[in-house]
Formats: C-alpha cells, sequence, structure tokens
C-alpha cells in the first residue's frame, strides 16, 4: 500500500506542473529532467549514468540506469557496475565489459525522493514563472494595459491580467478621484517593473504624463502616424493638464487635430482621466512664446526671461493676473512644469512713477501677520499695488483668507498710499 501511494503522489505530483502557465514546453522537458536528474545525484552522488526521458504531453516519464557488466564477485559500485550472473538474469546474452540498460521505478527510491523531487520542482517552476513575467512586462514599459481588479487595499490595488499575472497599481499612481470595485477593468500605463528580489513586480500608474500621451496617440492618428509630435506634458492628475505638440508639416493644425472638432478627440480621454481638463498648445523653441502661450488663457503684456537660473518674470495686466494664476495656483503650476521655468507674474503699474511708488509686501511685516504675507506671495503677490489692484474675492478663494483678514489688509495697504499722497 505505502508503494502504491507514493506512486500515485508521484504521478500528481507530475501532473501539478504539466500544465504550467507560460513557460514553452522544451523549457519545462528540460525544467523536469533537470529536477529527476537532481534527486538521483543527491541520492546515488552522480546522475552520469542514468538517462531520464520527459514526456509532459501523455504525463510520463522513464528513467534507465546504465551499468557495466562486470565479473561475479568483483562488483565495487552497486550504481555503475552489475555482476554477471544479475545482468543475465536480465539476458542471458550479456558478457563481461557490456552495458546494461534497465528501467529503474522512482517510487522505489521512497517517499523522501519524491518530497525532495515536488520542492526541487516547485522551486524550479517558480523561478521560470518569474522570469517568465519579468520578460513579459520589460519590454512593455511605457505601454498601455487593462487589467481586472482583484483586490483593493489601502495603498494599492492588486490587478490580474489576462494570463492570471499579478499586476500592481499604487495609490500613489492613482488618479485622486479613482474608485473600483473587484472586477472592473482597469487601463493603466506601465510605468516600471522592480526585479531586485528576483521575484518581479510590475507597478501601473495612471497618473504618469506617459499614459496621457499614449492614449494620445490612440484617438489621434496623427500623432500615432507620426505627423504630430507631442513634445511635452504637464500633469495634476485629475485635475487639469497641458500638453505642447508640434507638426512639421504646414497643412496639420496639430492644436485643432488633438482636440477634434467640438472636442471630440479630446472627450474619451477626459472620461478616462476622472475629468481631467486638458489645454493643447503649439510648441515653439522660443522660450518667451513658448511661456506666453503655457499661461493660456491669460494675455502677457511682456517677459523677461532669464536662461541661465531658468526663471521668468512675466507682467500682465491687473485683469490679466488671476486668470494666469488659475484656481489655487494650478495654471501657473502646470505652465512651470510644461515649461520647465520658474514663473514669477507681475501687475504691469500704469503710469511713469506707478512703479516707483509701490511698496514690498515683506515692509508691511510689522502690521500684517508673516503667514498672511506669505499666502498672498504664494500666489504670484509680491508688493502692495499687486494686492490692491487684485480682485478681493481672489484674495480670499486663492490665498485662502477670511475675508475679514484680507479687509484688514487692504486698509492697512491702502492707508500707506493715502499717507504718501
Amino acid at each position: 500500500m505505502a508503494k502504491k501511494a507514493e506512486t500515485i503522489s508521484l504521478i500528481d505530483t507530475f501532473a501539478e506542473f504539466k500544465e504550467t502557465k507560460n513557460i514553452d514546453r522544451a523549457t519545462l522537458v528540460s525544467v523536469l529532467e533537470e529536477s529527476f536528474r537532481s534527486v538521483i545525484a543527491k541520492l546515488f552522488g552522480s546522475d552520469e549514468n542514468y538517462d531520464v526521458i520527459v514526456n509532459p504531453d501523455k504525463g510520463d516519464f522513464e528513467i534507465y540506469r546504465n551499468r557495466t557488466v562486470v565479473a561475479d564477485g568483483e562488483v565495487k559500485d552497486d550504481n555503475r557496475e552489475i555482476g554477471l550472473s544479475e545482468a543475465r538474469q536480465i539476458d542471458e546474452d550479456y558478457e563481461v565489459g557490456e552495458e546494461v540498460s534497465e528501467s529503474v521505478d522512482f517510487a522505489k527510491f521512497g517517499r523522501r525522493a519524491i518530497l525532495t523531487l515536488r520542492q526541487t520542482l516547485a522551486g524550479k517552476i517558480l523561478e521560470l514563472e518569474h522570469d517568465s513575467l519579468y520578460n513579459k512586462y520589460k519590454d512593455r514599459v511605457g505601454e498601455i494595459v487593462s487589467a481586472e481588479v482583484y483586490q483593493v487595499w489601502k495603498k494599492e490595488m492588486l490587478l490580474v491580467d489576462d494570463e492570471g499575472n499579478e499586476l500592481s497599481l499604487p495609490k500613489t499612481e492613482q488618479i485622486p478621484s479613482d474608485f473600483y470595485r473587484k472586477g472592473e477593468a482597469v487601463r493603466a500605463v506601465v510605468a516600471r517593473v522592480d526585479n531586485t528580489t528576483g521575484n518581479p513586480k510590475i507597478i501601473l500608474s495612471r497618473t504618469s504624463p506617459v499614459f496621457l500621451q499614449r492614449l494620445l496617440e490612440a484617438e489621434v492618428p496623427e500623432i500615432h502616424d507620426g505627423l504630430i509630435t507631442v513634445r511635452k506634458i504637464a500633469r495634476m492628475p485629475g485635475e487639469r493638464a497641458k500638453i505642447a505638440v508640434e507638426s512639421y508639416d504646414d497643412r496639420i493644425d496639430p492644436v485643432g487635430a488633438c482636440v477634434g472638432v467640438k472636442g471630440s478627440r479630446v472627450h474619451g480621454i477626459v472620461r478616462e482621466l476622472r475629468g481631467e481638463n486638458i489645454d493643447v498648445i503649439n510648441y515653439t523653441q522660443n522660450i518667451q512664446l513658448f511661456i506666453t502661450r503655457a499661461l493660456a488663457p491669460a494675455t502677457v503684456n511682456s517677459i523677461r526671461v532669464d536662461e541661465e537660473a531658468r526663471k521668468a518674470e512675466v507682467f500682465l495686466a491687473p485683469d490679466q493676473v488671476s486668470l494666469a494664476i488659475g484656481k489655487g495656483g494650478l495654471n501657473i503650476k502646470l505652465a512651470s512644469m510644461l515649461t520647465e521655468y520658474t514663473i514669477d507674474v507681475f501687475r504691469e503699474v500704469e503710469g511713469e512713477s506707478g512703479e516707483g511708488d509701490d511698496i514690498y509686501l515683506d515692509e508691511f511685516a510689522g502690521d500684517i501677520d508673516q503667514w498672511v504675507i506669505d499666502a498672498l506671495k504664494g500666489i504670484g503677490l509680491e508688493t502692495a499695488r499687486d494686492v490692491l489692484d487684485a480682485p478681493r474675492e481672489m484674495l480670499v478663494s486663492q490665498a485662502d483668507l477670511e475675508e475679514e483678514t484680507v479687509d484688514d489688509v487692504l486698509r492697512i495697504l491702502g492707508e500707506e498710499f493715502e499717507e504718501e499722497r
């Protein structure tokens, strides 16, 4: 009974790995043979005189031991030699010096040998699956994949692809308003493949600029065909994005082609990105013009650029400052990300003496709390006239100040100019 149980266990062991995913037949045969040889070598010290034949299609295998016939009483190694009388029990024609090949029942090696085989096989198969997963995705970095939600945790979401491979979508790579349930399909870009421990982890992203670029390539044939080039992308995931595009064919309007008739080409992308507004502008190497376009919808009067420091001072009419900065400073942040320049905006003061009459906010530190001054400077207001010329509601919403605080600031600044006059 023990022998029969061991034989059944061995058959189950083989069948368990017969349908292993992602491993080609030749590799599987090689791994199975190597595993058998590894166990034989542990049992007898060497596997050199054994032939192992594996047939995964039928789910069976054969092992043959080859021994040299020696005269009776001269056998020194039972594993490599066989006495003449014993050999002739197999076939009466054997002579001394000939080689005897006989089938070996692996189950006779015992339960420990079968257990060792199972462990060896499991380790090698797992290693192969890791290699297969790594090789499948290492060259797909930057591609969009679709996978099914398998498990949702606080810090990440576990997905599975159509072959059952596990993929990770960390919370930091999800759009803030993303919400998925188990079984739902998710589209994301392959951000990277971590394989430092030999156990590859496929990291996906929905916040990467590359994800937006791949969506554009899928929706805009001119980008896919190379007629339009996406030069730069800046994103605040789920809120707003700015894209700089360029065409080398004067007959093609790159902005119009990307947006489509009545926004038809970006509608699907906006839905995929949870309502993320998309601004498309024409790219140019003229940095002043590029910054001007990046600050749209604001109209810029003039720009002073320091290319070495990668800074730009932008001067606008008072009613354009809030447009340039945008809600919560979003517009100017994206413009800075897109152009890779630090952008400071200033109100253009009318009159010859206007600029000389202005006073920096820091000089009011004795009358206005420093945190209030920092909040005003944080939305691009550096001087007293900047604040006085700004709409009151803008100071409340964008600087995140209480109405009473704003009124106090306006009173203090206004009194200063009344005293001077």
